[in-house]
């Protein structure tokens, strides 16, 4: 089969190129799924080009990574399946993640066909497109993992989502605004009229305006893009309001090459068991559970994923290279 493979850490462009590679075969609990979409989000980039360094201790692999096929998140048709696994047959149209746990390692996705656990699939509504469904994962299950209590929310809680036009920032839009909250949504100029048919109630662009001079005070600040500290958001949060860093070093951009963001998100979790803003660490609920929610979420519409480009297996690194740019809006897709 055809498969992107990557030779070594690096430049997307330089180190990945499509070779012929075996066709893996499930093993127990596992089932081969006929890759029909895969998406590209920042911790396909961290794997490519091996930084911050401290991923490749974590399981990425020291001098190159180890598989060597990239991406996680996949939308596909079940081809085989392994020793028990009961939920799924073939001809089944699935979507989920093809990596357990650490999401610093490649996991396959990047090929015609690709094996992943039973329990990481949920079955794709039918009208979702497999190009869309693939867009839902990691960037789904990072969104729930950090809005625990939706089902709790009270109409009209102000909520405020930092780089709100990516993966995970357009899914965040979303579930908060179908729980009620009056949103407003951070992001480029250019990705402003994507938030508003998100259903943001209010828009920033932060090349103009810096939101925590606007007077306005919020609930919740999900911070996906993680540029600024905590303490720039402190002074706009109410007096129960919480503080959400989702973050990433935004390509190697800001430094940080050794480390990344780690040092800051350990900070954040210490400090969180004396300021009641932060939220403490907690167990993430069973994949399984979690991907049956984002398939309901899809299936009644409550969740659009947004799209923004596909390309072929020979361009994966271009993909990756549009999205390290910052101009996607959503996510963007890679086909066989």
């Amino acid at each position: 089969m055809r498969a992107v493979v990557q030779r070594g850490y690096g430049p997307p462009a330089e180190v990945l190129r499509v070779r012929d590679v075996c066709r893996p075969a499930p093993g127990e609990g596992e089932v081969l799924v006929r890759v029909r979409a895969a998406s590209v989000h920042p911790d396909v980039w961290h794997v490519v080009a091996g930084l911050p360094r401290v991923l490749r201790l974590m399981g990425s692999g020291l001098r190159r990574p180890s598989p060597a096929v990239p991406g996680t998140d996949v939308a596909g048709t079940i081809a085989a399946v392994g020793a028990g696994v009961h939920q799924f047959a073939a001809g089944d149209e699935v979507f989920g993640e093809t990596t357990a746990g650490m999401q610093w390692r490649n996991g396959g996705a990047y090929a015609e066909y690709v094996v992943a656990q039973a329990d990481g699939l949920a079955t794709k509504p039918s009208d979702t497109t497999f190009e869309q469904a693939a867009t839902v994962p990691t960037a789904g299950l990072i969104a729930l993992l950090n809005l625990p209590d939706l089902e709790t929310w009270e109409p009209g809680r102000r909520v405020l989502v930092i780089g709100a036009a990516g993966g995970v920032g357009a899914i965040a839009v979303q579930l908060a605004r179908t729980a009620g909250a009056q949103v407003t949504g951070v992001d480029h100029s250019s990705k402003l009229d994507l938030l508003r048919g998100l259903g943001a109630s209010r828009v920033v662009d932060y090349t103009q305006d810096d939101v925590t001079q606007g007077g306005e005070s919020y609930d919740l600040v999900f911070d996906v893009a993680g540029v600024r500290p905590y303490a720039a958001y402190r002074p706009i949060l109410t007096a129960r309001g919480r503080y959400v860093v989702i973050g990433h070093d935004h390509f190697g951009a800001r430094g940080r090459r050794l480390l990344g963001s780690v040092p800051r998100m350990i900070g954040l979790m210490a400090r969180s068991f004396v300021d009641p803003r932060l939220p403490r660490p907690t167990a993430a609920p069973g994949r399984r559970e979690s991907m049956a929610r984002l398939q309901e979420l899809l299936a009644d519409g409550r969740l659009t994923p947004v799209v923004d480009r596909t390309f072929q297996l020979e361009q994966a690194g271009e993909a990756i290279g549009h999205l390290a740019s910052g101009a996607a809006r959503g996510r963007v897709v890679v086909v066989p």
